[in-house]
């Protein structure tokens, strides 16, 4: 019976398109996760450096185009300039994504639990649940991922007028506490959560709804004997997860502009930054058009994070269902 199991074709019901919490080995699923994420993360980092640098910078180089930004960094800080913020970035989101990644998968199976037996189109129900629980995820990450925020960006910043030079992550903290207190680290907080939380739910909600649709468009139904294979599975993953984050970074890009200005600029000459205060500065230097600073840059991040995030993350989950499933087929086969 072992030998059959593991002689099946590598091939998976619709249904099963979604993992369940329950199903997956916890510790394996955040050390493997930790692994890949950090590996993803290194190789986007570069584009948020651009991104940031873009929307802080003086409307000269605000206005260059993110290749010119990104060799403008190369030829002055070298290789090190387009890493900066990395490494406090990796470690420190370590435990961040364990618990982003936890509440999400909890929510999503409640929601799912929840709408099981109403009536609704199929589509929009994985849709809704997939959107609360990104929702969700958001809500309880920002308390730890903010401050985290408020120093990778200061150390990417490093050197642009109206931002102050700090030497590494523990210079960030007390420098910042030093002059504002606790608070000075939750800068842009109620901003981030007020716009991050619909933006993760537009992301997982889009996400959720792509990939279903884009499965009933290649004509897989749950009932049918045909089912997807890997591959299939991951190219439907990859293209809904670029869909999703392709939405969500032109809708969101204005007030992330504002966030990030607002978290690390410190010299207006006009007192203690604020929501209003920075949006009137952004206005006067750039007009409607400053609020899509960095645009591009964070365009490719967000498509190309979201879609190795969303393949990263199904096959973890995948690794490990098809290990108990494994194991449980060899349980049986030794009883």
């Amino acid at each position: 019976m072992a030998m059959e199991a593991e002689a099946a074709p590598a091939e998976l019901a619709l249904s099963e398109t979604d993992i369940n919490w329950d199903r997956l080995d916890k510790t394996r699923f955040h050390v493997i996760g930790a692994i890949l994420f950090t590996a993803q993360s290194a190789l986007l980092h570069p584009t948020a450096v651009v991104k940031t640098r873009m929307q802080v910078a003086s409307p000269g180089l605000a206005q260059m185009h993110g290749i010119s930004v990104f060799r403008h960094i190369l030829k002055n800080d070298g290789v090190p300039g387009i890493f900066r913020g990395f490494g406090t970035s990796a470690i420190g989101s370590l435990p961040g994504r364990v618990l982003a990644l936890t509440s999400l998968e909890v929510s999503k199976d409640m929601m799912l639990k929840y709408t099981e037996d109403l009536d609704m189109p199929e589509a929009t129900r994985v849709g809704i649940a997939n959107g609360m629980a990104g929702l969700v995820s958001n809500l309880v990450s920002c308390i730890y991922y903010v401050p985290l925020d408020v120093i990778c960006q200061r150390l990417m910043v490093q050197g642009l007028p109206g931002t102050a030079v700090c030497n590494g992550p523990i210079d960030v903290v007390h420098k910042v506490i030093r002059s504002e207190g606790i608070r000075g680290m939750y800068r842009g907080f109620a901003l981030t959560a007020v716009y991050q939380s619909p933006a993760s739910a537009l992301w997982w909600g889009a996400y959720g709804a792509a990939q279903h649709v884009i499965w009933r468009s290649l004509g897989y139904r749950n009932e049918m004997e045909r089912k997807p294979s890997h591959l299939e599975m991951v190219v439907v993953q990859a293209t809904a997860g670029t869909l999703a984050g392709a939405c969500s970074s032109i809708i969101t890009t204005p007030i992330d502009t504002i966030k990030t200005r607002l978290q690390v600029l410190d010299d207006y000459g006009i007192g203690r930054p604020s929501v209003i205060k920075t949006t009137k500065t952004l206005l006067q230097e750039d007009g409607w058009r400053g609020f899509y600073r960095g645009f591009w840059p964070r365009f490719l991040n967000m498509s190309l994070y979201g879609t190795s995030m969303i393949v990263t993350y199904e096959l973890i989950s995948r690794i490990h269902v098809d290990i108990s499933n494994r194991t449980e087929a060899s349980l049986k086969g030794l009883i």
